[in-house]
């Protein structure tokens, strides 16, 4: 194939998934002139998978998202067909938002707001080649023999390296969704280095709705309060008429038809040889993990306001299509559904991340930066966060500015790149609550009040958002500072109030924040016995006062530990370092620094087989100031 000389730009992303999305919109934001380059200009932020956002953890990364400038919250609260919050019941640190998507209006929203951007280019091409002058990345050559130069390289193709879609006996070359894979990138990025490893995720059949008996399952509908997953999205624009989902379950009948399978089922043939997810594991493969189980939930999802298509949760699988239906039709309410389109397995390639630094950059290639699945996450969630990250990153060395790192006490982002960096991961990554140390402080609900004024510094959040974030920021700390003023006496109202909540009598005075940390006692309840505030406060702001009432103490005893990590990670460890002359380091953690290469203290103590004494030894070579560099 002949090459020509195509068109010059800061910043290349290659892939149009959710990271390449963020990624994309981020560098050119921030005034880098961008293209995003997707093999197909009809799948721009396609949901192969389930379509919907959010859920623990998961939630709050799009929050976070938000918080720094991105799309995905503003995109989703456009687009969705169902909200709910989970785990009301329980307490601030583990509820997550979570939205049932119109999979095609989610995709079409993106791909819009995408061409309508300053700065941005959409192509559609295949890239088959990285440039590489001298260990920096300076372009890209696509499969048509088109050069395009740029100052730095974002790759997010998804599931798309070297895909290839499994089910049953059946093995063939794609992408998700049937779409064209990429075959020949993961060659480049071998011949430049890179180590390369294999995963497998999967979905389940989409079936028709209106062969569904949806009387004998469980409709979960959305909240009737207004919820959005961006700080921006006034309440007015919440959706009054959302679609429910339904709920049913697998049955001894249908666990009889996957064992008697399981000779066909490609995880136990061989077949497949990529690593999945155990915590998203394939109908098959619970039913032999879990075999005292007699049921497994299934949800029963709709893709869109205006498709009968029907996504089956629960029931992931890559068994034989004919397997499929009988399946299916075991199930209570699926008796005579109808398939339209079988569950798959799909496999593909990802880098290694531990060749990644924590901007995202590779450390093999400069100025190449990776995000997403390829980096070996799962999720829509985390591939849009990481996806923000590397844009913002390269946006910003282009621009010669320092990098935007997430500490883990910043956010689930910071957890996520933290883990893939330092730790690396054999499966696909999911983000959960308890990856996360801080989680008190890393709250849906906080997102705003921890990351904004990061992204109004790298210049993504715009003086709208900005103005919305200061109001609020306001209106919660003199409503605060309210609160620690007003002393409620022990009236007969006080009392007869606190008899019906079974609760203490007050024997004094007390301030109105002290009668608010009682755990029986709302900011609503509170407020009968106040003298009103001057305006009336947004709910948001009354959440936000509440828990950081009733929760000081905690969040003041994780503050502490954030500040303790703090200080760590202002322990730089110089680059290029040579562990190999520090006399003590036990043999796995020398071998796992010099692979890992730490930036910081705090990171080097997170790394597995790196022990406290290995720290100490550290950090005393770096106090003395002996460092050997490596030549």
């Amino acid at each position: 194939m002949e090459r020509y000389e195509a068109d010059t730009f800061d910043v290349i992303v290659v892939g149009a998934g959710h990271a390449g999305s963020e990624a994309a919109l981020a560098a050119a934001r921030m005034g880098c002139r961008t293209m995003l380059l997707t093999i197909n200009l009809d799948m721009v932020a396609f949901m192969p998978c389930n379509p919907s956002l959010g859920g623990p953890a998961k939630g709050v990364v799009v929050r976070e998202i938000d918080a720094l400038g991105g799309q995905m919250g503003k995109n989703i609260d456009k687009t969705y067909i169902q909200m709910r919050m989970l785990n009301t019941g329980k307490g601030p640190a583990v509820r997550a938002l979570r939205a049932q998507a119109d999979k095609n209006k989610y995709a079409e929203s993106m791909k819009q707001t995408i061409e309508e951007q300053e700065n941005l280019v959409l192509r559609q091409g295949l890239a088959d080649e990285i440039l590489v002058e001298g260990g920096v990345c300076t372009g890209i050559v696509t499969s048509t023999g088109a050069i395009y130069r740029s100052k730095a390289v974002i790759i997010t193709a998804g599931t798309a390296l070297r895909g290839e879609i499994i089910i049953g006996e059946l093995k063939y070359s794609s992408g998700p969704n049937n779409s064209q894979p990429s075959l020949k990138l993961s060659d480049s990025l071998k011949a430049h280095g890179f180590e390369i490893d294999r995963f497998k995720t999967g979905t389940p059949p989409r079936i028709k709705s209106s062969t569904i008996d949806y009387s004998v399952t469980e409709e979960q509908p959305g909240d009737e309060a207004p919820n959005h997953f961006s700080f921006s999205t006034p309440d007015s624009e919440y959706n009054q008429h959302q679609l429910s989902c339904w709920l049913t379950y697998s049955n001894e009948n249908t666990h009889g038809i996957i064992r008697d399978n399981l000779h066909r089922a490609p995880m136990f043939t061989g077949i497949v040889e990529g690593v999945g997810a155990r915590y998203c594991p394939s109908i098959e493969d619970k039913v032999v993990r879990f075999s005292d189980k007699p049921r497994h939930q299934i949800f029963l999802e709709p893709e869109g306001a205006n498709t009968e298509e029907v996504y089956v949760q629960g029931l992931s699988t890559s068994l034989p299509e004919d397997v499929q239906h009988k399946m299916l039709r075991s199930v209570a309410g699926l008796e005579n559904a109808e398939m339209m389109r079988s569950g798959y397995a799909i496999e593909y390639d990802v880098v290694v991340p531990h060749q990644l630094r924590p901007t995202l950059e590779t450390k093999i290639v400069e100025n190449l930066y990776t995000a997403g699945q390829t980096n070996g996450t799962s999720g829509y969630e985390e591939a849009g966060g990481q996806g923000l990250m590397a844009g913002i990153n390269a946006a910003l060395k282009i621009k010669g500015k320092d990098p935007l790192i997430l500490a883990r006490s910043d956010g689930y982002i910071g957890v996520m790149i933290d883990d893939l960096v330092t730790k690396g991961t054999n499966e696909p990554y999911r983000l959960l609550t308890s990856r996360a140390e801080y989680r008190l402080i890393l709250r849906h609900d906080n997102a705003d009040l921890r990351l904004t004024e990061k992204g109004r510094e790298i210049g993504l959040v715009g003086q709208v958002q900005y103005e919305t974030y200061l109001t609020k920021k306001a209106l919660i700390e003199e409503e605060l500072k309210r609160l620690n003023k007003i002393r409620l006496k022990p009236t007969p109202e006080v009392q007869a109030f606190l008899e019906t909540k079974g609760a203490s009598p007050l024997k004094d005075g007390i301030l109105a924040a002290d009668f608010l940390r009682r755990p029986e006692i709302s900011y609503e309840e509170l407020s009968r016995f106040m003298p009103e505030s001057e305006q009336i406060l947004p709910r948001k702001v009354v959440e936000q006062v509440e828990i950081q009432i009733k929760y000081e103490g905690y969040i003041k005893k994780a503050l502490e530990k954030v500040a303790k990590l703090k200080r760590m990670e202002a322990k730089k460890i110089p680059d290029n370092i040579d562990y190999e002359t520090i006399n003590g380091l036990a043999t796995e953690a020398r071998q796992k620094l010099i692979k890992i290469e730490p930036e910081t203290i705090a990171q080097a103590s997170r790394i597995s087989g790196v022990n406290p004494a290995d720290i100490s030894i550290l950090m005393v070579y770096l106090e003395q100031g002996r460092i050997t560099k490596k030549a």
